[in-house]
């Protein structure tokens, strides 16, 4: 409930849901994993990295007995380490095998499909062109499949500076989680320099990236403001927000909704509701209950498509799940 000078403020009265939102078949997967790691085996079960770029999700995690690090070299010998949703480099594999340490990987499956295209592309000679961003983790894994033949590209003046030793054997793939048009336009400008260009046969950017930037340009022309619920260190979450700016909306990326600033309220009769393909369900009803709580009364969804799509839980989850339903001994995790 929102407190007393909270309920004495104005607010909009109108709040316009986006559908789809929130949680990708990835993120439900990943979190699953470590849910029923923890479930299965008790705890701790080590994650290196964050499991997905979320922290209320790392926090809840947290509290059941998971223990997040940094990096496979801080986890014991011996115990269990679940990967995140965004991949990693083959060395990580490496390293976890020296150490002896029981492995869980939650690699989204869309993620995987990029780094097989990066080995084949890699085994067939190629200099790979990776678009993405610098420093985030689903491209340090991917380019840890082939990194003497990757070369990442973040803009389309980035492209404009490259030189590569055969221009003529250059294929390209993509972060999962990129906004959709402006890699259309850095893909472009890349096939209008090197005209042999190959990608690969479906585009890399995940669906629910796409859709969910669909629905929030969608949401941007009804809302004169668009609030987006995700963590400054989730891709696809930044990228609504910049998506919901572009189509002639203010847009602000928020935790939760204690981070709503009155200022961004002032004039706003329609405010529109998203959240990133990391975020919870629970924190777009909490934002939802703030804005009735200060006077809004009508909540309406704006859909755009609809979403069908599940991952299976990773082989060893899965296997280990089916012996205790079936009360038989858990198998080893290795």
């Amino acid at each position: 409930m929102a407190s007393t000078s909270e309920a004495s403020h104005s607010g909009p009265s109108r709040v316009l849901l986006a559908a789809p939102r929130g949680y990708c078949a990835g993120v439900d997967r990943a979190v699953e994993t470590v849910e029923n790691a923890l479930d299965l085996y008790g705890k701790p079960v080590y994650v290196r990295k964050e499991i997905v770029h979320n922290k209320h999700v790392v926090h809840e995690l947290e509290k059941r007995g998971a223990i997040f690090v940094e990096e496979e070299t801080e986890v014991p010998e011996g115990e269990m380490v679940v990967f995140s949703a965004h991949g990693v480099a083959p060395s990580v594999h490496a390293n976890a095998a020296k150490r002896g340490l029981r492995t869980i990987d939650a690699t989204c499956p869309l993620v995987t499909k990029v780094h097989v295209e990066a080995r084949k592309f890699a085994a067939d000679g190629y200099t790979i062109v990776l678009v993405g961003h610098e420093g985030h983790e689903e491209v340090e894994g991917t380019t840890g499949e082939a990194p003497e033949q990757t070369v990442l590209v973040q803009t389309e003046a980035d492209v404009d500076q490259l030189e590569v030793e055969d221009p003529d054997r250059i294929a390209y793939i993509t972060q999962t989680t990129l906004s959709v048009d402006e890699t259309s336009s850095i893909i472009a400008r890349l096939k209008e320099k090197f005209p042999n260009a190959v990608g690969p046969k479906t585009d890399d950017i995940c669906y629910a990236t796409t859709n969910r930037q669909q629905a929030v340009k969608a949401l941007a022309k009804e809302c004169e403001l668009v609030l987006v619920i995700g963590s400054t260190n989730s891709s696809n979450s930044n990228r609504l927000v910049e998506v919901a700016r572009e189509h002639g909306a203010d847009s602000y990326l928020i935790d939760n909704h204690l981070q709503v600033d009155e200022a961004w309220l002032e004039g706003v009769g329609t405010v529109g509701v998203t959240s990133g393909a990391s975020a919870p369900e629970e924190l777009v009803e909490r934002l939802v209950a703030f804005f009735e709580d200060r006077g809004a009364t009508d909540v309406s969804e704006l859909r755009t498509v609809n979403e069908d799509v599940r991952f299976m839980l990773p082989t060893n989850v899965r296997r280990a799940l089916k012996a205790r339903d079936s009360g038989g001994e858990l198998p080893v995790v290795s």
